[in-house]
């Protein structure tokens, strides 16, 4: 029973979350209540069992938890009676007979990305309350230390109080001034889903959904070529979400990767919204990622993938998009056209630039060219560097393993 509320907290509370906030009408109140609505399921749901509709029924506890500390607080503090009298306001059959409410999610997206709230904030923001992170884990995904993030989201939460945010998605002309933002934070749920930062598992399913998900609902809002962009980029590589992994949990390289289990109907529909997104003009950096995962989705075989085109669409996105992230991603590509010291020489310049230094991904691709080059010393350390700045379980078993094999492996003369 334990492990199934443990399942039902990853994989639901995030909307229990959202919608509490839209009952509760503040942030702080809504977590609170949350938590306070899973402690009475470990209560009772071990006696009473699981209830048809766990969701209804932690909203309802919630809400209801909520109102019973509004109330104790009202005995000494006349200003909480308003606070009180409004959360009743909510029909008692609406609660109990709740299905999630899909706009929530977006709603609580929008509302992070409401321009009150600095950027980095919205970015921490969004990553803690619709990802579930710790701050800890969102430092460990921004590279700066964790109490620089727990300000940052006080402070947003503290001007989303002070600004009268209203909880809602904007109105129709006012969505082409908030997209940018608000498909950065889908991006940032899918990629959290997709490769996790922490944890035991190479994906979080729950998470790749609710990205996807909703994307489909704003593109229905607001038909743009950078959300349909959006959209085939992240079908095109969830599409390889059960080649990932092996039954046992562990990492699988796409090279290595059985494409037999890719998902075509995915591949089909995002190479379908990638035709609708490359529409002639100026094309979003959502869609030329999106060309990228296309590469690799046409290629029936690893050794046939196009390596130089691949490098070529980073090199428009580097232009598009200038990053250190992107430019690694694109060392790889010509790693793979041209060879692993070229590569070498392009993830060497990032890091003599003081840029991504404790970024595992940069250290293992390091060590991957290393390793192919045959430089079996400068390749353990690369691997080692990486292994130490690593959170995530499967991706520390596999550098292990790459350690392990070198170790047995002699010097290339």
């Amino acid at each position: 029973m334990e492990r199934l509320i443990e399942e039902i907290y990853r994989t639901q509370s995030r909307r229990v979350l959202a919608t509490l906030i839209r009952l509760l009408g503040d942030f702080d109140r809504a977590e609170e209540a949350l938590h306070d609505a899973f402690a009475a399921a470990a209560r009772t749901w071990p006696a009473d069992g699981i209830p048809g509709n766990p969701f209804a029924w932690l909203v309802s506890t919630g809400r209801f938890k909520a109102i019973d500390t509004i109330r104790r607080r009202a005995r000494f503090d006349a200003s909480q009676h308003h606070i009180e009298d409004s959360l009743y306001s909510v029909d008692e059959t609406e609660i109990g007979e709740m299905e999630p409410i899909e706009d929530d999610m977006l709603r609580l997206i929008f509302t992070c990305c409401h321009p009150v709230i600095p950027a980095d904030a919205q970015m921490a923001m969004a990553l803690r309350e619709i990802c579930g992170l710790t701050t800890e884990e969102i430092a460990h995904a921004f590279l700066i230390p964790a109490p620089t993030v727990a300000q940052r989201i006080v402070r947003a939460k503290g001007r989303i109080r002070a600004a009268k945010v209203p909880y809602e998605v904007p109105a129709r002309e006012v969505l082409p001034q908030r997209l940018d933002q608000v498909l950065h934070v889908i991006y940032l749920v899918f990629n959290e889903g997709y490769s996790a930062s922490s944890g035991e598992d190479v994906v979080r399913a729950d998470l790749t959904a609710e990205a996807i998900r909703l994307a489909r609902l704003l593109l229905a809002l607001l038909p743009h070529p950078d959300v349909c962009g959006l959209l085939a980029l992240m079908l095109l590589q969830d599409s390889r979400r059960s080649a990932r992994s092996s039954e046992q949990g562990s990492l699988v390289l796409l090279a290595d990767q059985d494409r037999s289990l890719w998902d075509h109907a995915k591949i089909a529909e995002g190479l379908a919204l990638l035709s609708q997104a490359m529409r002639p003009g100026e094309i979003g950096a959502y869609t030329l990622q999106a060309a990228i995962a296309a590469e690799h989705a046409r290629a029936p075989v690893a050794e046939e993938t196009d390596w130089r085109r691949i490098a070529f669409y980073y090199d428009l996105l580097l232009s598009a998009q200038p990053s250190p992230i992107v430019e690694l991603n694109r060392a790889v590509a010509v790693a793979m056209a041209e060879g692993p010291a070229k590569g070498l020489d392009l993830v060497d310049a990032i890091l003599g630039r003081g840029e991504l230094p404790a970024y595992h991904l940069a250290h293992s691709a390091r060590a991957d060219f290393l390793r192919r080059l045959g430089r079996r010393e400068e390749a353990i350390a690369a691997y080692a560097r990486a292994l130490s700045l690593c959170r995530q379980e499967p991706e520390q078993a596999f550098l292990r393993k790459r350690i392990s094999e070198l170790a047995a492996t002699p010097e290339r003369q």
